[in-house]
């Protein structure tokens, strides 16, 4: 028998969810990566990649943040480096058309790898071959390598993923002008955190040529609740429903 629950149902994008979770975030719930210029107020950017490249915005009216959602994640992969143009063409091969979220995802840290290692012909110790063989999903293998047992293509997969992570961010908040923050949300950044707070994920954020001295002034922050976009769903329906 089933039982008609007379309750209001309302689905929303998760990533604007998320932008409704970082009212809920305690201070120990988010890691500095740069503190920003101490009158930092205005529009925010989140950025996540997972699964996929979840990209979010939280426009300011002077009062209160209003999240919106994006597809930004979908939107054009920008080489700059000649090993950037090659990688272009081996995932256009595969896929077409190819977006941020071809690299900047957990796929897309397979992507890359493949990458280094069928096209560049980088090499890979047996023990690493094995285990990819038996993984069901190779994205943590090559990260769990790369960071724990400092193996050297992993550890460049990681560094470009970093790079292309930092890249797109930069991209969001320039196009949303977000001088309120950048969050780094998502389920990988808690999980490569020591490579986000070396330096090099910022300095790359900053290469944005004459407009470095806007993104100076940005904060960023990396989520640590997995389940803000859960607190965000549940702000969302204690008060707009």
């Amino acid at each position: 028998m089933s039982v008609a629950l007379k309750v209001p149902v309302v689905f929303i994008n998760d990533l604007e969810a998320t932008g409704y979770g970082l009212a809920g975030l305690q201070k120990n719930e988010l890691t500095t990566i740069h503190p920003g210029s101490g009158d930092a107020g205005g529009n925010i950017a989140i950025i996540a990649p997972g699964t996929g490249l979840g990209e979010a915005g939280l426009y300011f009216d002077g009062k209160s943040y209003h999240p919106f959602a994006t597809e930004g994640g979908h939107s054009d992969f920008a080489p700059r480096t000649e090993q950037d143009v090659e990688m272009f063409r081996f995932l256009q091969q595969q896929f077409g058309h190819v977006s941020w979220e071809r690299l900047v995802a957990g796929p897309g840290i397979h992507n890359i790898f493949s990458f280094l290692t069928k096209v560049q012909q980088k090499k890979i110790p047996d023990w690493l071959t094995e285990q990819l063989q038996d993984a069901e999903d190779p994205s943590p293998v090559i990260t769990n390598a790369a960071l724990h047992e400092q193996e050297p293509v992993c550890k460049e997969t990681l560094n470009l993923f970093v790079r292309y992570f930092a890249m797109e961010a930069a991209s969001l908040c320039l196009k949303l002008k977000s001088t309120g923050g950048c969050y780094l949300g998502g389920g990988i950044p808690p999980k490569i955190l020591p490579l986000l707070e070396t330096g090099d994920w910022y300095k790359h954020f900053l290469d944005m040529g004459r407009m470095r001295p806007l993104l100076e002034k940005m904060p960023v922050y990396v989520i640590l609740n997995d389940k803000t976009a859960r607190l965000g769903a549940a702000y969302y329906g204690a008060f707009n429903m």
